[in-house]
């Protein structure tokens, strides 16, 4: 994730650039859900076949030792799994902090809960109205999930609103940060499509569109930090954001732009394989949640052996990784650190292939 307000404020305000310590886990609990979403990574439907309730306890106790400092918990819809609260409360007592992505559909039904087992909350609004519920294939899903928004608000759960940027949403963009400045909502996370599960059937943007896009998000996470607006801007699955960032800061402030360029390196791009790991509702381990091949099983064997192993997850951790195309003399590789392998995957069948949705 590019987290470009803080880091915007950070380099403005002198704090020295810090590396994350430690493995982010996104846990798909469940594949089940209530929605039928255009872009879904992982093809969610009524599919039962997860893990049991003992198979994930027994994950948990060995999620720190696998270092392992953050937990996503998403599905499917991970409200739909009736342990989620349990597991959630054992991540929290294992000292591992606890994250939430829901649609918002069910999230006034857990509004307690959810506010004793999270310590922070994303809920998807994919534009308008119109669009959101379109996109999401329910009607009146919009309404549904602004309300959880507020009712997390109104409970002082920490909530942001999660965007995916397709050419079906791109232009309610504007209308996604209308929405967060009116509502008070104090985070926006962007989203990039990768080209997996169901979002393999969706078209990709124009790389000139694609890129105004970017540039309109960048520029709006300057105004909010020159503003003093309470809002933080963050992208994920684009990593060629950090690029277009560090241009535009250093067009504005080129006197800091190498103590941004520092702090970039030290973010260090993708991370998939190396800082963040994925375990699906079957146990399969991935890099990142939308790579096509896993690198293991937790009900063959342990995750801290998996996490270990190399193959796929040693190329991932090469530094600088060994890339084909356009990305094996990128000047920006060092940032990017080659960008989403699993849409390279995707539309040449080869991870060491360039990413086809870098817009540069």
């Amino acid at each position: 994730m590019l987290r470009m307000t803080e880091y915007i404020r950070n380099t403005l305000e002198g704090k020295k650039p810090k590396a994350f310590e430690g493995v982010i886990l996104i846990w798909n609990l469940t594949n089940a859900c209530n929605l039928h979403c255009k872009h879904c990574y992982s093809s969610a439907n009524k599919d039962k076949e997860e893990l049991s309730y003992e198979e994930a306890i027994s994950l948990v106790h060995r999620l720190p030792e696998a270092g392992v400092k953050f937990t996503i918990l998403s599905g499917g819809e991970p409200l739909l799994r009736e342990d989620l609260f349990h597991i959630a409360r054992l991540l929290k007592e294992r000292g591992i902090r606890t994250y939430l992505s829901t649609n918002g559909i069910l999230v006034k039904e857990h509004l307690k809960e959810i506010k004793e087992c999270f310590d922070y909350v994303g809920i998807s609004i994919d534009g308008k109205q119109e669009v959101h519920d379109l996109f999401r294939g329910k009607r009146g899903a919009f309404e549904t999930s602004l309300e959880a928004i507020r009712m997390c608000l109104k409970e002082g759960i920490k909530v942001g609103l999660r965007f995916t940027l397709t050419p079906i949403t791109a232009e309610s963009l504007p209308f996604v940060f209308e929405l967060a400045e009116k509502e008070g909502i104090p985070k926006v996370y962007i989203s990039h499509l990768v080209y997996a599960g169901r979002g393999r059937k969706l078209s990709h943007l124009e790389k000139k569109d694609y890129r105004r896009w970017v540039e309109f998000i960048v520029h709006k996470a300057f105004e909010y930090v020159e503003r003093g607006l309470p809002i933080d801007v963050v992208t994920g699955n684009n990593e060629a954001d950090a690029v277009l960032l560090y241009r535009e800061f250093a067009r504005r402030h080129p006197e800091l732009a190498d103590k941004l360029y520092e702090r970039l390196l030290k973010w260090g791009g993708n991370q998939a394989g190396v800082k963040l790991m994925n375990i699906d509702h079957r146990g399969n381990v991935k890099p990142d949640p939308f790579f096509f091949h896993s690198v293991g099983n937790v009900k063959e064997e342990d995750i801290v052996k998996i996490w270990q192993g190399n193959g796929l997850l040693g190329f991932l951790r090469e530094k600088p990784r060994k890339l084909k195309g356009k990305c094996s003399n990128c000047g920006f590789v060092s940032i990017c650190n080659g960008n989403s392998r699993a849409r390279a995957y995707a539309v040449f069948g080869d991870y060491t292939e360039e990413d086809p949705a870098c817009y540069l």
